[in-house]
C-alpha cells in the first residue's frame, strides 16, 4: 500500500511553483522601438504589452542585428554573426555592391546544422518546445525547426491573409496570421501545462506587406498621427500584435501559470522607419524611430536598438527598468540559467546571462562592451544605402563606429546624445582610440571577417536586384 502511494505521489504532475519556470519568448518582426506606448508612442496603442512592461522589467537599451536573419541566429545558437556565416538576408548580390569600393563577406542562409540550438538545449533539459511562426533559418529538410530542437514547430511568414504554412495547415479562409499563430501557441501551452515548456512565438508582423484586419484600421482611422506615427494599417498590425500577447498572458492567467513564467517580448530589429530624415528617401516612412536614429538595415540606434520587455513574477520588479547594454546573443546563456539547462560544451557562447539584471536593474554584468559586425551593403534604392560595412562597440554611455570604406570612426555619448548626431571622434581622440583597440581586439578574437577590396570596382549605377520595396522591406 505504502509503495503504491509513492507511485501515485511520483506520477501526478508538479505543481506549477515546484517546478522549473516556462519560458515564453514572443518576437515581433520590425517593431521600432518607440512603436509601443511604454516605449514613447503617443500614436500607437498597446494596452497589453504595455501592462506586461508594468508587471515587469523593461531593458531599455537591448540591441539585436540590423536586419532580421541575423539576429534569429544569433538567438538560436547564441553566437555572434562571425560563428555562424549569417550577416544579413540572403547573398551578396541582393543589392549592386559593384560600384563600392569593398566586396561583401559572403553570407550563409541557413543556419549551419552543427550549430546547437537553444531549443534542443532546452529539450535535453526536460521541457517542451513549441515554435509557430516565422524562423527564416532553413524550412526544409533538416534545417526545418522541428528538426532543430522542437518538439512542435509550423512556419510562416510573407503574407498575412492566404499564408502557407510549412508543414501545410488548414485554416478558415480570411484568417490573420497574427491570430493563426496565437491559437497555436495557446493551444501548446494548454497542451503542456503540467510540465515545462519553452515556447517560441515569432510573429511576422508588423513587417511589409502593410495588411491589417478592417476592424481594427477603422479604430485608427480618424487618429490625429503624433511625430512619425500616423498609419491607421500600421497600427492595426500592431494592434494586432499587441491581442496576441494579450491572449498568451490571459491563457497564462487561466491555467495559474503565470507566477511561474518567465515572458519575455521584443522585436528582431529596429522599425522601417527614419529614412526620410537620414536622406535616403523624400517621404513616406510608415513609422518613425525618433529620438533614435536610422532604422532597419542600419547600425545607428533606430537599426539595432528594440523594445525589451521581461516578466518574471517574483523575480522582475514590476515597473521596473534597466539602462545596461545587452544583446541578442545574452538571450541564450539567459534561457540556459533559467531552465538549469547544460550550454553545448563545444559551442562557445558569446553572450552573458541577463538573469543578474532580471533579479536587480541597477546591477551590471561582467562584461565591458557588446559588439557587432556587418561586412557587407544594405540598399535604400536609388543608388542610397542604409549601411555600408561598418563594425561598433558600445560601452557605457560611448558608441564608437568603424566604417570599413575609409577607415572612418563616429563616436557618441548616448547619454547625451541619444540621437547620434555630434560626432565626437576628433574632440575625444583618447575614448576614440580606446574603444577601437577594443573593437579590433575582439575581432581578432573571434576571427571576424573583413570585407575584401573590390578590384573591379566600376562607376555605373548599382543594378537592381529583385523588386525594390523587397529590397529595402529585408
Amino acid at each position: 500500500m505504502k509503495h503504491l502511494l509513492c507511485l501515485l505521489l511520483f506520477s501526478l504532475p508538479l505543481h506549477a511553483a515546484d517546478r522549473a519556470p516556462n519560458i515564453v519568448f514572443i518576437l515581433a518582426d520590425d517593431l521600432g522601438y518607440t512603436d509601443v506606448a511604454c516605449f514613447g508612442s503617443k500614436y500607437y496603442e498597446t494596452p497589453n504589452i504595455d501592462k506586461l512592461a508594468s508587471q515587469g522589467m523593461k531593458l531599455t537599451r537591448h540591441h539585436h542585428c540590423q536586419n532580421c536573419q541575423p539576429t534569429r541566429a544569433a538567438l538560436m545558437s547564441g553566437q555572434h554573426s562571425p560563428r555562424t556565416g549569417i550577416y544579413t538576408v540572403g547573398g551578396i548580390d541582393r543589392f549592386g555592391w559593384e560600384s563600392r569600393p569593398l566586396r561583401p563577406v559572403d553570407n550563409v542562409q541557413e543556419l549551419p546544422l552543427e550549430k546547437i540550438t537553444i531549443a534542443q538545449t532546452m529539450k535535453q533539459a526536460g521541457y517542451a518546445t513549441g515554435m509557430f511562426g516565422k524562423w527564416h533559418l532553413g524550412e526544409k529538410g533538416q534545417h526545418h525547426p522541428a528538426q532543430r530542437g522542437f518538439d512542435e514547430a509550423i512556419v510562416s511568414m510573407g503574407r498575412h491573409f492566404d499564408f502557407k504554412t510549412q508543414p501545410p495547415v488548414e485554416y478558415p479562409k480570411g484568417e490573420y496570421l497574427a491570430d493563426f499563430l496565437t491559437d497555436k501557441a495557446v493551444d501548446f501551452i494548454q497542451r503542456h501545462k503540467d510540465t515545462p515548456f519553452f515556447l517560441y512565438l515569432p510573429h511576422f508582423g508588423v513587417h511589409s506587406p502593410f495588411e491589417a484586419k478592417e476592424n481594427l484600421i477603422a479604430r485608427f482611422k480618424d487618429k490625429p498621427p503624433v511625430g512619425g506615427h500616423h498609419s491607421p494599417v500600421y497600427a492595426a498590425m500592431i494592434a494586432s500584435v499587441d491581442e496576441s500577447v494579450g491572449r498568451v498572458m490571459a491563457t497564462l492567467d487561466e491555467l495559474k501559470l503565470a507566477d511561474n513564467t518567465v515572458l519575455i517580448f521584443a522585436s528582431d530589429n529596429g522599425g522601417v522607419g527614419g529614412y526620410a530624415r537620414e536622406g535616403l528617401k523624400k517621404t513616406g516612412d510608415i513609422t518613425d524611430n525618433a529620438p533614435l536614429r536610422s532604422g532597419k538595415g542600419s547600425l545607428y540606434e533606430g537599426g539595432t536598438r528594440v523594445p525589451f520587455i521581461v516578466r518574471w513574477p517574483g523575480v522582475t520588479k514590476p515597473g521596473s527598468s534597466s539602462d545596461v547594454p545587452s544583446i541578442h546573443v545574452d538571450l541564450y546563456p539567459t534561457f540556459a540559467e533559467i531552465g538549469k539547462a547544460t550550454p553545448p560544451a563545444n559551442q562557445p557562447l558569446d553572450g552573458e546571462s541577463l538573469v543578474p539584471v532580471f533579479r536587480d536593474a541597477s546591477t551590471s554584468l561582467k562584461r565591458d562592451a557588446i559588439y557587432q559586425h556587418f561586412p557587407g551593403y544594405l540598399g535604400a534604392g536609388a543608388g542610397t544605402w542604409r549601411t555600408t560595412p561598418v563594425g561598433l562597440i558600445e560601452e557605457g554611455d560611448w558608441k564608437l563606429m568603424e566604417f570599413f570604406e575609409d577607415g572612418r570612426l563616429e563616436l557618441y555619448n548616448l547619454k547625451d546624445d541619444i540621437g547620434e548626431q555630434k560626432n565626437l571622434a576628433t574632440e575625444n581622440p583618447g575614448k576614440t582610440k580606446e574603444l577601437h583597440t577594443k573593437m579590433i581586439a575582439w575581432r581578432e578574437s573571434i576571427k571576424a571577417p573583413m570585407p575584401t577590396k573590390n578590384e573591379q570596382q566600376t562607376t555605373a549605377e548599382p543594378k537592381k536586384k529583385g523588386k525594390g520595396k523587397k529590397q529595402q522591406a529585408d
